[in-house]
């Protein structure tokens, strides 16, 4: 038996266990549950990269462009809360690309003009 065939197996006795013991609310509810971790995770994971790498850079800037960055890093974050939390689509999810890539363009285009003058 090859480990394809065997993995697929695994997983068709785990699909069937949730089905007949009805526990879709419970596997729905771990969805969500892991969803959110998912989100806090790579938030705490881009905390420490900031903090141990762009918060010295950061620190020299003028006032007005760091304001402008934390500014742009606060909205991004607000947005990909607000995907997360209500699972945008149609124009709602057009909204939310629009916010996200304007976000990391002020980022971008903020962090580019800084290293340039340094």
């Amino acid at each position: 038996m090859t480990p394809f065939i065997r993995n697929l197996g695994i997983l068709a006795v785990v699909a069937l266990a949730i089905v007949l013991l009805n526990q879709e609310t419970a596997l729905v509810t771990a969805a969500t549950l892991l969803r959110f971790a998912f989100f806090i995770v790579i938030g705490v994971v881009a905390y420490f990269f900031w903090r141990d790498f762009g918060r010295r850079e950061i620190e020299t800037w003028p006032a007005r462009a760091s304001r402008v960055l934390y500014a742009a890093v606060a909205l991004l974050v607000v947005d990909i809360g607000w995907y997360a939390a209500i699972g945008v689509s149609g124009r709602n999810f057009l909204a939310f690309l629009v916010v996200a890539a304007i976000c990391v363009y002020v980022g971008v285009r903020t962090w580019r003009g800084q290293r340039s003058v340094l």
